[in-house]
């Protein structure tokens, strides 16, 4: 094993920098030409097919057969035009991950004739396994039927593999009784709930206001580390993290590697990844050091929510194949060394209307900050009411280790507003005890005029935050950086767009049943809710004790845990909420818990069998062996006649390292013990919550052991490449 650490730290010193040729310099000369297109649909569609699908798309509408033979065949030409030999359905299954099973373009005609081939009902719907795929029950393996569906919203896109091009058809996924089986169909169906419940909101303010689209800018936070050194380490490749590992003497506590200059070869590994997002119009525009040694970060232009939760997914996809051709793996698991910052996927999302306006910026007129404030109210309002269905949304056994450490929001969710906000909101609060103010001087006497005097930088940026307003939208910071961030932008838009319902019932009965004029009766409900969700709001540091005991004080949870994080999925309010919208079924939601708790099970199941079989098959042969040389070296020490001055500490040495290889036995054997114990319990929720407190309890004491012996045992005779090593760039 020594060998092969050395060997793989002798790799990453031969290598070279990477190669980088580009279409043009010009990005957007190729910008999106891998991507079927507007563009590309409009040279190789009629106009009258082009402008139905253009107006189909719009409206969210059914494609008919028709329609679909004929994009069908517009699709083909274009894809083979640029070497495609395969198309796939591209869907989002459960797994958190995408899938695709490629079929050839290639078919024999009835005389028995090779020909190309392409249909309408080919790029509509296919058939994978909905029994294989996380399914929380919906299917047995006899009932093995499901489908994909296309989603006209997102465009196709061609996928270059080393000899062969695939065209790729986003899709959602849904089983043979009908029940979303991705991430995908719910998002699409929270997407419209909040345009049909925002568009009557914003008609007050605006009648030519007709659709309400929910915009999202995903940064994309992640790792590298050297193939080779990957390779080295077990733990790594089977996990995602480092079960193991004294900390080195130089991490991130200088500082210096955050916005410092990017090491060649990672820089040529971004304008790679950057080229080839581009060709499939993923607008990146921002790439950057982040804060821990080998961290990164890269960003893109704000997009449909839609269109961006597929190209994230993409992006990982692309940025892993991209960086095979540079002798790199790219790490999202959201804490892959202990003693450095994690990784995120911060979410900027906001709402934007069809005449133009972001709804979440203020405005240069009392009227439109007064539809800002509603807008931005209702949003902290649902935050506040369903604050433990967020925390939900982004639970994960690899998020739990970075939600709440040294760089990443806590698990309590909380509001950061700014200070100059924050004065507004507690204008309107003050106010409610007053008697209302009549006529066009109102926004006067409340003050809301004055919003304009702080537009788009008006807060502060608070990192510790998990859903903070940052001048224009507000940011999710909470989502882990592997995640599919179709969940919990589906869970904000719904909650939003629930809210954005009971407000415009409680503002029609104050107009309707009370005369009252709209204005007064808009300010008067967005005084209650301020003062109601109140709590939510925290301006300081998350990190802070001090933070954890006044939320407590404030009635906000603290799960810190994801079994307990997800309960919420099986509460009657978060059930009523989305089957009465129309998000997600009882089933649906009731199939996503289970899921959700077996997916955390196998990880900590898996983790645990690595941790054990490193400490016992690795670990502890190295730890002996070196052990057996210094009992050979006092054993010639006391034969030439030198004893206790000059064996004492060695055989203190001896001592302790039998002391740690025997608390790794036996905690080893404890947690096989205690895990055979977890699995034979039935209920799915117990069964992660006694691997979460008995099984991952051993962790610690094992890790803790397992470094003393690192710093004890040679350099050279080290099973494991080190953190220092694998946290090396050049």
């Amino acid at each position: 094993m020594a060998t092969l650490r050395f060997k793989a730290l002798d790799l990453v010193n031969q290598r070279k920098t990477g190669e980088v040729t580009f279409p043009s310099h010009n990005i957007s000369s190729y910008y999106g030409e891998n991507v079927f297109g507007f563009d590309a649909m409009r040279a190789t569609m009629s106009s009258d097919n082009f402008k139905r699908l253009r107006r189909i798309i719009d409206a969210g509408d059914k494609v008919d057969r028709h329609l679909a033979d004929a994009v069908a065949a517009a699709m083909k030409s274009w894809a083979m035009g640029k070497g495609a030999t395969h198309y796939t359905h591209w869907f989002q299954p459960l797994t958190g991950t995408t899938a695709e099973k490629h079929d050839s373009f290639f078919d024999l005609s009835s005389d028995g004739a090779a020909i190309e081939a392409f249909k309408g009902s080919a790029l509509v719907q296919q058939e994978p396994d909905a029994s294989s795929f996380p399914n929380g029950g919906i299917r047995n393996t006899f009932e093995a039927r499901g489908y994909t569906a296309w989603d006209p919203s997102s465009p196709a896109f061609i996928i270059e593999g080393l000899n062969s091009k695939t065209l790729c058809i986003p899709t959602i996924f849904v089983s043979y009784t009908g029940e979303a089986l991705d991430f995908k169909t719910p998002l699409l169906k929270s997407l419209k709930f909040l345009n049909d419940a925002a568009v009557p909101v914003c008609q007050y303010f605006d009648k030519d206001v007709y659709k309400v689209s929910t915009t999202l800018g995903i940064e994309q936070e992640y790792f590298l580390v050297d193939k080779a050194l990957f390779a080295a380490r077990p733990d790594l490749v089977m996990t995602g993290r480092t079960l193991f590992g004294h900390a080195p003497a130089k991490g991130q506590q200088l500082e210096d590697h955050y916005f410092g200059a990017i090491p060649s070869r990672v820089h040529a590994f971004m304008v790679d990844f950057e080229k080839t997002a581009h060709r499939l119009g993923i607008p990146l525009r921002t790439r950057h050091n982040e804060v821990a040694p080998g961290q990164f970060e890269c960003a893109p232009t704000f997009e449909d929510a839609s269109l961006a939760t597929d190209h994230n997914q993409l992006l990982m996809d692309i940025m892993g194949r991209v960086a095979d051709r540079h002798e790199f793996k790219v790490l999202l698991h959201e804490k892959p060394f202990k003693g450095v910052n994690g990784s995120g996927k911060h979410n900027n999302w906001a709402m934007s209307t069809s005449t133009g306006v972001n709804l979440l910026s203020p405005g240069k007129k009392p009227k439109e900050n007064l539809q800002f404030l509603t807008f931005f109210i209702n949003t902290i309002k649902a935050v506040h009411k369903h604050a433990d269905l967020l925390r939900a949304s982004i639970a994960s056994a690899s998020n739990d280790h970075r939600l709440g450490a040294n760089e990443a929001p806590p698990a309590i969710m909380s509001v950061f507003v700014g200070q100059q906000l924050s004065a507004v909101l507690d204008e309107l609060e003050r106010t409610a005890k007053l008697p209302m103010e009549k006529g066009d001087n109102m926004y006067l006497k409340l003050g809301i005029d004055r919003i304009p005097e702080v537009l788009l930088d008006n807060t502060d940026r608070n990192r510790t935050s998990p859903f903070a307003f940052t001048g224009n939208k507000f940011e999710f910071r909470a989502v882990g950086s592997s995640a599919n961030v179709s969940n919990p932008v589906t869970v904000l838009n719904t909650i939003v767009a629930d809210q954005l319902l009971d407000f415009r019932k409680v503002v029609d009965e104050l107009i309707d049943g009370q005369g009252m004029k709209k204005e007064l009766a808009i300010i008067q409900v967005l005084r209650e809710y301020v003062v109601e969700s109140k709590a939510i709001r925290f301006e300081g540091n998350g990190y802070s004790q001090e933070w954890e005991e006044e939320a407590e004080k404030r009635g906000l949870s603290n799960v810190k845990a994801t079994p307990r994080a997800l309960d919420i999925y099986g509460n009657e309010e978060a059930i009523d909420l989305f089957r009465r919208n129309g998000i997600l079924t009882e089933v649906e939601l009731n199939a996503r818990h289970e899921i959700l708790l077996e997916e955390y099970i196998k990880k900590i199941q898996i983790e645990a069998r690595v941790l054990g079989d490193l400490a016992m098959n690795h670990v502890i042969p190295t730890a002996i062996a070196y052990q057996s040389k210094l009992i050979n070296n006092v054993r010639g020490l006391k034969e030439l006649g030198l004893e206790d001055e000059y064996t004492q500490s060695t055989m203190e040495s001896i001592k302790k390292m039998s002391h740690h290889i025997t608390t790794i036995q036996r905690n080893v054997v404890e947690m096989i013990n205690e895990r055979k114990v977890a699995n034979k319990i039935e209920e799915a929720r117990e069964r992660a919550i006694y691997y979460q407190e008995k099984v991952f309890s051993y962790f610690d004491t094992i890790r803790y052991s397992v470094d003393k012996l690192e710093l004890m045992v040679d350099d050279e005779d080290w099973p494991l490449v080190k953190y220092r090593e694998l946290m090396f760039n050049k």
